[in-house]
């Protein structure tokens, strides 16, 4: 039954997103590729001082995105650092320095982690104002980077990427907001709440007194989902009632998250000029998909332990109103997302479960990954396939008529490498220098250990890959946690992002070659599982040794 049950849930959500998948993508790359304004983007373009006509080269496009970027972080840390003098701040205090850097540089960075209690810490109007808006426009840029990639591969003899403000204000304004609309009011009517109350006192049938917080829920849980951002309003995020009420409102969720995630090949594949290519890209993200929600499904309904086989099912951290199947399909759409919701405790899994939200975010989330960084991170993964497949038939590597010469594999290569180096340096100088150990082992780790190690490890996993999720047993809103990870999470951001731009640059400037005997098809299945295989590899070469000291440590202990 249980099984019937996990597979009926998948087969619901699967056929949600393929019926968006087309007219979706197709609207999308409508909107990325036609030349006629709205006439609030022109006015819009105006109080930018933008010209919406002017492409820019991948350097013009890399400074918009980190100026805008800069300008949005001191925005947020200046919203938070005055939120006491703010109209519906709650009689909340100012928040300190080192939770604002963290905050404003995770929803600037599209990670959402969250080092704090949201509903005892933020009044609405940081919520609203400052953390749902960033939602919107870090989702945003990320769409905007991944499109400046499809144009790379698309274009001919230019060194033109298109233009990055005219890229984040049609992304806001054509694609997040009206989803964000018609969504905030479907989740209000599956019972997520949406008001301007404070706190409301109930009398409970034992007679005694319940505070229940309110706000405008449903407006920034939308975008919270849809930009797979994650930070929840309240600590609990989806597992709290007013976030995510019943079944129902838990495939909803599920869906927002991943519907433009998965709707990003076809728009990819309409621009290059061959949705069969798309496919390709599709068919290699929802084969990791399908693989780890099958393990980890498995291995949560197994409940291996001798406390989990005697209490006769493992929903420690788990709501019953979705149980494991429920719980498992959220956290591995979460986690292979960059989305960082929880509707459920990762850190409350089995030692063995626990591995598979680790590894969805290892592999870069490319399955389908984060809104646009998703997409440029699974292209990156197809170019250096094709490298590796040129290199055992002895040909110059082909992408999509591109070559794939020194430049563009050094520059493929770095992107790999950028957060492997943020996780394992950061998890280790938690432990290496003794200062700092003395606060992560006395202070920040409540399960000393094997598990602590795998705390650690998971939390600049999520920080470095901007997913934002946590093993919650670890207490990060400490010096060393706020700055580390909030490094981690705007290095994690931008660093990889220079690269993807220099990549389509460089590509751009190409002409396309013809295909030959010996060109590799991209779009067929070979193709789909030299990717997956590739993919699989790079991070088990990387994180092995590191996740045997952690979670398959104690999995097998």
């Amino acid at each position: 039954m249980t099984a019937w049950l996990a597979v009926g849930q998948a087969a619901v959500l699967i056929l949600m997103l393929a019926i968006c998948y087309r007219p979706l993508g197709d609207y999308m790359a409508h909107v990325f590729t036609t030349d006629k304004d709205w006439r609030v983007e022109k006015a819009t373009y105006k109080v930018l001082g933008v010209d919406s006509k002017r492409e820019q080269t991948w350097q013009a496009y890399l400074r918009s995105v980190l100026a805008f970027s800069l300008i949005s972080l001191l925005f947020l840390y200046l919203l938070q650092r005055i939120q006491h003098w703010l109209p519906y701040s709650l009689g909340l205090p100012n928040v300190p320095e080192g939770l604002s850097f963290n905050t404003a540089a995770s929803f600037v960075a599209n990670t959402n982690w969250q080092s704090y209690s949201p509903e005892a810490t933020m009044g609405f109007t940081v919520q609203a104002a400052g953390l749902a808006v960033q939602n919107f426009v870090s989702a945003a840029v990320g769409i905007a980077v991944a499109i400046a990639l499809v144009r790379g591969l698309a274009r001919r003899k230019t060194g033109m990427l298109g233009n990055f403000w005219v890229d984040l204000v049609r992304c806001c304004l054509r694609i997040l907001l009206p989803i964000s609309v018609v969504g905030g009011i479907i989740l209000i009517a599956t019972g997520v709440i949406q008001n301007l109350h404070n706190v409301t006192d109930i009398t409970t049938l034992a007679g005694g007194v319940q505070h229940l917080p309110g706000g405008p829920v449903a407006s920034q849980e939308v975008i919270k989902l849809l930009g797979t951002n994650g930070g929840g309003f309240f600590n609990a995020n989806s597992a709290h009632p007013f976030e995510n009420p019943n079944a129902v409102s838990n495939i909803i969720e599920i869906f927002l998250l991943l519907v433009i995630p998965i709707a990003l090949p076809r728009t990819f594949g309409k621009m290059v000029g061959s949705n069969k290519q798309g496919y390709a890209i599709l068919a290699a993200m929802s084969t990791l998909a399908i693989l780890s929600l099958i393990g980890l499904t498995w291995i949560e309904a197994k409940g291996w332990g001798s406390a989990t086989q005697l209490a006769g099912a493992a929903m420690e951290g788990k709501e019953q109103r979705f149980g494991i199947n429920g719980s498992t399909l959220f956290g591995t759409a979460s986690t292979l997302t960059s989305t960082g919701a929880v509707n459920s405790m990762h850190d409350s899994f089995t030692a063995l479960g626990g591995i598979f939200p680790m590894l969805n975010m290892m592999i870069g989330e490319v399955a389908p990954g984060g809104v646009g960084s998703g997409l440029y991170g699974m292209l990156i993964l197809a170019i250096i396939t094709v490298f590796i497949a040129g290199l055992l038939v002895g040909r110059t590597p082909e992408y999509l008529g591109k070559k794939i010469g020194p430049r563009e594999i050094k520059l493929a290569s770095l992107y790999i490498l950028v957060t492997p180096t943020l996780v394992l340096a950061g998890t280790a100088l938690s432990f290496a220098i003794p200062s700092v150990r003395e606060s992560v082992t006395g202070t920040s780790i409540l399960n000393p250990g094997v598990h602590g190690l795998s705390e650690v490890l998971y939390a600049f996993t999520s920080a470095s890959n901007n997913n934002g999720s946590a093993f919650a047993g670890l207490t990060a809103n400490t010096p060393w946690f706020n700055t580390a990870l909030g490094l981690a999470m705007l290095l994690g951001r931008f660093i990889p992002m220079v690269f993807v731009l220099a990549l389509a640059g460089s590509l751009a400037k190409q002409d396309k070659v013809p295909e030959t005997a010996g060109t590799l098809p991209t779009y067929r299945p070979q193709f789909v599982g030299l990717l997956g295989g590739v993919t699989i590899v790079l991070v088990a070469m990387t994180y092995l040794p590191a996740l045997a000291l952690g979670p398959l440590a104690e999995g097998l202990h």
